[in-house]
Protein backbone atom coordinates (compact mmCIF):
# COMPACT_ATOMS: atom_id res chain seq x y z
CA UNK A 1 0.00 0.00 0.00
CA UNK A 2 1.33 3.31 -1.30
CA UNK A 3 1.86 6.20 1.52
CA UNK A 4 -0.78 8.28 -0.13
CA UNK A 5 -3.14 4.88 -0.28
CA UNK A 6 -2.83 4.98 4.07
CA UNK A 7 -3.23 8.41 4.39
CA UNK A 8 -6.48 8.31 2.34
CA UNK A 9 -7.67 5.12 4.88
CA UNK A 10 -6.72 7.17 8.07
CA UNK A 11 -8.37 10.00 6.95
CA UNK A 12 -11.61 7.57 6.29
CA UNK A 13 -11.26 6.32 9.41
CA UNK A 14 -11.45 9.61 11.14
CA UNK A 15 -14.64 10.57 9.44
CA UNK A 16 -16.57 8.55 11.10
CA UNK A 17 -15.76 10.69 14.58
CA UNK A 18 -18.05 13.09 12.94
CA UNK A 19 -21.36 10.53 12.67
CA UNK A 20 -22.88 12.03 15.48
CA UNK A 21 -22.26 15.48 14.71
CA UNK A 22 -23.62 15.70 11.18
CA UNK A 23 -26.63 13.31 12.53
CA UNK A 24 -27.41 16.32 15.15
CA UNK A 25 -27.25 18.77 12.71
CA UNK A 26 -30.09 16.80 10.76
CA UNK A 27 -28.01 16.21 7.53
CA UNK A 28 -28.38 12.81 6.63
CA UNK A 29 -29.65 9.86 9.05
CA UNK A 30 -26.89 7.42 8.29
CA UNK A 31 -23.76 8.54 7.39
CA UNK A 32 -20.39 7.31 5.63
CA UNK A 33 -17.75 9.88 5.47
CA UNK A 34 -15.54 8.84 2.57
CA UNK A 35 -12.54 10.67 0.61
CA UNK A 36 -13.12 10.92 -3.29
CA UNK A 37 -10.65 12.82 -5.54
CA UNK A 38 -9.00 12.46 -8.69
CA UNK A 39 -5.82 10.91 -10.22
CA UNK A 40 -5.66 12.95 -13.41
CA UNK A 41 -1.97 13.79 -14.10
CA UNK A 42 -1.77 17.83 -15.32
CA UNK A 43 -0.99 16.97 -19.04
CA UNK A 44 -5.00 16.11 -19.22
CA UNK A 45 -6.22 19.18 -18.22
CA UNK A 46 -4.86 22.66 -19.78
CA UNK A 47 -5.31 24.90 -16.64
CA UNK A 48 -6.54 23.86 -13.16
CA UNK A 49 -9.63 23.90 -11.88
CA UNK A 50 -10.39 27.34 -9.99
CA UNK A 51 -13.82 27.02 -9.60
CA UNK A 52 -17.22 24.91 -8.09
CA UNK A 53 -17.42 21.62 -10.06
CA UNK A 54 -20.98 19.72 -10.56
CA UNK A 55 -21.01 16.82 -7.72
CA UNK A 56 -23.36 14.00 -9.35
CA UNK A 57 -26.10 13.15 -6.72
CA UNK A 58 -25.50 15.72 -4.16
CA UNK A 59 -29.16 16.33 -4.02
CA UNK A 60 -29.11 13.58 -2.05
CA UNK A 61 -28.13 14.17 1.86
CA UNK A 62 -26.03 10.83 2.29
CA UNK A 63 -24.23 11.13 -0.63
CA UNK A 64 -23.31 15.02 0.21
CA UNK A 65 -22.21 13.99 3.19
CA UNK A 66 -20.53 11.48 2.07
CA UNK A 67 -18.35 13.43 -0.39
CA UNK A 68 -17.96 16.75 1.89
CA UNK A 69 -15.03 15.92 4.59
CA UNK A 70 -13.28 18.58 6.86
CA UNK A 71 -9.70 18.50 8.37
CA UNK A 72 -9.18 18.16 12.05
CA UNK A 73 -6.69 19.63 14.28
CA UNK A 74 -7.15 17.93 17.71
CA UNK A 75 -7.55 15.18 19.41
CA UNK A 76 -10.36 12.97 17.50
CA UNK A 77 -12.05 11.84 20.59
CA UNK A 78 -12.51 15.47 22.24
CA UNK A 79 -16.39 16.07 23.23
CA UNK A 80 -16.25 19.59 22.27
CA UNK A 81 -16.29 20.64 18.54
CA UNK A 82 -16.04 23.45 16.73
CA UNK A 83 -16.14 23.72 13.26
CA UNK A 84 -15.27 26.60 11.04
CA UNK A 85 -16.51 27.35 7.04
CA UNK A 86 -13.96 28.78 5.64
CA UNK A 87 -12.63 30.56 2.80
CA UNK A 88 -9.06 31.65 2.32
CA UNK A 89 -9.70 34.99 0.54
CA UNK A 90 -11.80 35.75 3.01
CA UNK A 91 -10.00 39.36 4.99
CA UNK A 92 -12.30 38.05 8.04
CA UNK A 93 -11.25 34.25 7.85
CA UNK A 94 -7.36 36.03 7.80
CA UNK A 95 -8.09 37.71 10.98
CA UNK A 96 -9.73 34.81 12.81
CA UNK A 97 -6.93 32.54 11.56
CA UNK A 98 -4.00 34.63 12.61
CA UNK A 99 -5.64 35.79 15.57
CA UNK A 100 -8.40 34.19 16.38
CA UNK A 101 -7.93 30.44 15.94
CA UNK A 102 -4.61 30.37 18.39
CA UNK A 103 -6.71 31.43 21.50
CA UNK A 104 -8.76 28.89 20.69
CA UNK A 105 -6.44 26.10 20.05
CA UNK A 106 -4.66 27.09 23.19
CA UNK A 107 -7.69 27.45 25.74
CA UNK A 108 -9.69 24.80 24.07
CA UNK A 109 -8.03 22.04 21.43
CA UNK A 110 -4.36 21.99 23.35
CA UNK A 111 -5.60 21.08 27.04
CA UNK A 112 -8.00 18.10 25.04
CA UNK A 113 -11.54 20.14 25.37
CA UNK A 114 -12.33 20.34 22.03
CA UNK A 115 -11.05 19.37 18.01
CA UNK A 116 -11.64 21.70 15.26
CA UNK A 117 -12.73 21.30 11.95
CA UNK A 118 -11.99 23.22 8.74
CA UNK A 119 -14.14 22.81 5.85
CA UNK A 120 -13.79 24.43 2.49
CA UNK A 121 -16.40 27.72 1.74
CA UNK A 122 -14.91 29.53 -1.14
CA UNK A 123 -17.16 32.47 -2.04
CA UNK A 124 -15.98 32.31 -5.72
CA UNK A 125 -18.45 35.38 -6.82
CA UNK A 126 -16.28 37.77 -4.45
CA UNK A 127 -13.34 35.54 -4.17
CA UNK A 128 -12.44 34.14 -7.50
CA UNK A 129 -8.72 32.98 -6.32
CA UNK A 130 -10.57 30.95 -3.32
CA UNK A 131 -11.50 27.78 -5.07
CA UNK A 132 -8.20 27.64 -5.78
CA UNK A 133 -6.64 28.48 -2.77
CA UNK A 134 -8.70 25.80 -1.21
CA UNK A 135 -7.86 22.89 -3.60
CA UNK A 136 -4.28 24.12 -2.80
CA UNK A 137 -4.34 23.59 0.42
CA UNK A 138 -6.08 20.12 -0.31
CA UNK A 139 -2.70 19.17 -2.48
CA UNK A 140 -0.40 19.98 0.88
CA UNK A 141 -2.79 17.51 3.07
CA UNK A 142 -1.98 15.02 0.44
CA UNK A 143 1.65 15.46 1.88
CA UNK A 144 -0.12 15.47 5.17
CA UNK A 145 0.69 19.21 5.66
CA UNK A 146 -2.68 20.65 5.44
CA UNK A 147 -2.33 23.29 8.35
CA UNK A 148 0.90 24.74 7.33
CA UNK A 149 -0.21 25.54 3.74
CA UNK A 150 -3.58 26.64 5.54
CA UNK A 151 -1.38 29.61 7.97
CA UNK A 152 1.25 30.17 4.85
CA UNK A 153 -2.00 30.79 2.56
CA UNK A 154 -3.65 33.37 5.16
CA UNK A 155 -0.25 34.74 6.05
CA UNK A 156 0.19 35.49 2.56
CA UNK A 157 -3.32 36.08 1.70
CA UNK A 158 -2.98 40.13 0.75
CA UNK A 159 -0.50 39.19 -1.86
CA UNK A 160 -1.97 36.04 -3.01
CA UNK A 161 -5.88 37.85 -3.55
CA UNK A 162 -4.76 40.10 -6.11
CA UNK A 163 -3.17 37.94 -8.32
CA UNK A 164 -5.12 37.61 -11.79
CA UNK A 165 -3.29 33.94 -11.44
CA UNK A 166 -2.19 33.05 -8.13
CA UNK A 167 -0.88 29.68 -8.72
CA UNK A 168 2.87 30.46 -9.17
CA UNK A 169 2.45 31.57 -5.66
CA UNK A 170 0.75 28.65 -4.44
CA UNK A 171 3.80 26.90 -5.83
CA UNK A 172 6.41 28.64 -3.91
CA UNK A 173 4.25 28.66 -0.97
CA UNK A 174 4.52 24.61 -1.61
CA UNK A 175 8.18 24.78 -1.41
CA UNK A 176 8.28 27.36 1.71
CA UNK A 177 6.62 24.79 3.85
CA UNK A 178 8.72 22.10 2.61
CA UNK A 179 6.01 19.63 0.49
CA UNK A 180 7.65 18.43 -2.81
CA UNK A 181 6.80 20.43 -5.50
CA UNK A 182 6.38 18.50 -8.28
CA UNK A 183 4.09 16.39 -6.91
CA UNK A 184 2.11 19.63 -5.73
CA UNK A 185 2.49 21.07 -8.77
CA UNK A 186 0.96 18.30 -10.98
CA UNK A 187 -2.01 18.06 -8.16
CA UNK A 188 -2.68 22.05 -8.17
CA UNK A 189 -2.76 21.55 -12.35
CA UNK A 190 -5.73 19.44 -12.72
CA UNK A 191 -8.91 18.81 -11.39
CA UNK A 192 -8.24 16.63 -8.24
CA UNK A 193 -9.68 17.68 -5.04
CA UNK A 194 -12.73 19.69 -7.11
CA UNK A 195 -15.76 18.04 -6.22
CA UNK A 196 -14.57 17.78 -2.33
CA UNK A 197 -14.09 21.24 -2.04
CA UNK A 198 -17.50 21.69 -4.00
CA UNK A 199 -19.63 18.95 -2.00
CA UNK A 200 -17.63 20.83 1.25
CA UNK A 201 -19.61 24.27 -0.30
CA UNK A 202 -22.47 22.72 -1.05
CA UNK A 203 -22.57 20.92 2.34
CA UNK A 204 -22.40 24.65 3.87
CA UNK A 205 -25.08 25.90 1.45
CA UNK A 206 -27.40 23.12 2.80
CA UNK A 207 -26.52 24.00 6.28
CA UNK A 208 -27.19 27.15 6.23
CA UNK A 209 -23.69 28.80 6.04
CA UNK A 210 -24.26 32.18 4.47
CA UNK A 211 -20.83 33.89 5.13
CA UNK A 212 -17.32 33.47 6.50
CA UNK A 213 -16.07 32.48 8.42
CA UNK A 214 -18.74 30.78 9.95
CA UNK A 215 -18.11 28.86 13.68
CA UNK A 216 -20.48 26.62 14.60
CA UNK A 217 -20.28 24.68 18.02
CA UNK A 218 -21.22 21.07 19.17
CA UNK A 219 -21.43 19.70 22.50
CA UNK A 220 -22.38 16.41 23.30
CA UNK A 221 -25.82 16.33 24.75
CA UNK A 222 -26.46 20.10 23.93
CA UNK A 223 -26.78 20.26 20.19
CA UNK A 224 -24.71 22.50 17.72
CA UNK A 225 -25.41 25.81 17.85
CA UNK A 226 -23.69 28.99 15.23
CA UNK A 227 -21.85 31.56 17.38
CA UNK A 228 -23.15 34.88 17.18
CA UNK A 229 -19.32 36.37 15.90
CA UNK A 230 -16.15 34.88 15.11
CA UNK A 231 -14.42 36.22 17.92
CA UNK A 232 -12.70 34.20 20.77
CA UNK A 233 -14.94 35.58 23.61
CA UNK A 234 -17.89 34.62 21.13
CA UNK A 235 -16.64 31.37 20.90
CA UNK A 236 -15.96 30.71 24.63
CA UNK A 237 -19.19 31.96 26.02
CA UNK A 238 -21.32 29.86 23.42
CA UNK A 239 -19.41 26.78 24.65
CA UNK A 240 -20.14 28.12 28.38
CA UNK A 241 -23.53 28.61 27.59
CA UNK A 242 -24.46 25.43 26.37
CA UNK A 243 -22.33 23.87 28.94
CA UNK A 244 -24.64 24.79 31.49
CA UNK A 245 -27.55 24.29 29.63
CA UNK A 246 -29.54 21.26 29.53
CA UNK A 247 -31.19 19.31 26.39
CA UNK A 248 -30.81 19.45 22.84
CA UNK A 249 -30.39 22.72 21.33
CA UNK A 250 -29.57 22.25 17.31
Amino acid sequence: MSRAEERREARQAGGSDMTKFYMLFGAVAVIGVGVVGYNVSSGMLGDAVSAPVAVEGVDDPARLVELARGVTKGQEGAAITIVEFGDFQCPSCGVFSQQVKPQMELSFVETGQAKFVFYDYPLVSIHPNAFLAARAARCAEDQDMFWEYHDELFRNQSRWSAQPSPGGSFSDYAGTVGLDKGDFNSCLNSDRHAELVSANLQLGQVMGVTGTPTILVNVPGKGTRRAPGFDFQSIAATIEAMQSEGGESN
